[in-house]
């Protein structure tokens, strides 16, 4: 079976809302959806540039995120042998699936949230 039809793993099958809170649970926090959004923008990164395209994110939380990510199937690490020798992270095939889910949850926000310079013009 190749990766792009194997299965993730569910935590909670049988339930209706399943699917629902297994995503969230891939995909659920603060940066892992600012890393795969950065990803499918700008395609395979290197850690540097990951975090100047991510903004905002420590070294030690961006690595975290890398990992859990990787385990989680969603991001492919491979070393790239120059010199100096690098990483170079890329979307699997599973991670490259979640593009409408991203590209959709970019939309919501777009449409229903207001700039954080506007909530703060409007507590002045």
């Amino acid at each position: 079976m190749d990766e792009s039809t194997e299965q993730l793993e569910v935590w909670c099958a049988g339930e209706d809302w399943c699917p629902v809170t297994s995503t969230a649970t891939l995909i659920g926090k603060k940066w892992h959806t600012v890393v795969l959004h950065r990803l499918l923008a700008n395609g395979p990164l290197g850690f540097n540039a990951l975090k100047t395209e991510v903004g905002g994110i420590s070294s030690k939380v961006l690595s975290d995120v890398l990992d859990d990510l990787e385990g989680k199937r969603l991001i492919d690490r491979e070393i790239v042998n120059e010199k100096p020798v690098r990483v170079e992270y890329s979307l699997t095939a599973h991670g490259e699936s979640l593009e409408p889910v991203i590209q959709e949850m970019a939309e919501w926000g777009r449409e229903h949230l207001t700039a954080a310079a506007d909530v703060e013009s409007s507590i002045a």
